[in-house]
């Protein structure tokens, strides 16, 4: 069964998969409840960097754009991203730790 993805998650998709270094390793998960949709991506460690971008600027306008194609669609969308396996043991401080985001 193919499960069919929705225009934010495909908006999203397509944003990160042509920013990222590693495409094929982009996942995103969608889910409703109460306060929304809440949109999760994962990608690979070494694309985190780009995905947030220098002070936060380019994860700041993924997240305006998210939100924005769902007022269109009459949702209230976030975006999380979630930290990659290892980034911790590897003692760095990860770009969403250094954002306290």
């Amino acid at each position: 069964m193919v499960e069919k993805k929705t225009k934010d998650e495909q908006f999203l998709e397509y944003i990160i998969n042509t920013l990222a270094d590693h495409p094929e390793q982009v996942k995103v998960t969608r889910s409703v409840d109460e306060m929304g949709v809440l949109l999760s991506l994962k990608v690979h460690p070494e694309d985190m960097g780009q995905i947030i971008g220098k002070g936060g600027s380019t994860v700041r306008a993924i997240r305006h754009l998210v939100r924005i194609v769902g007022l269109r669609n009459h949702a209230r969308v976030n975006l999380k991203i979630e930290e990659p396996e290892g980034a911790r043991a590897q003692g760095k401080k990860s770009g969403l730790e250094e954002l306290k985001l």
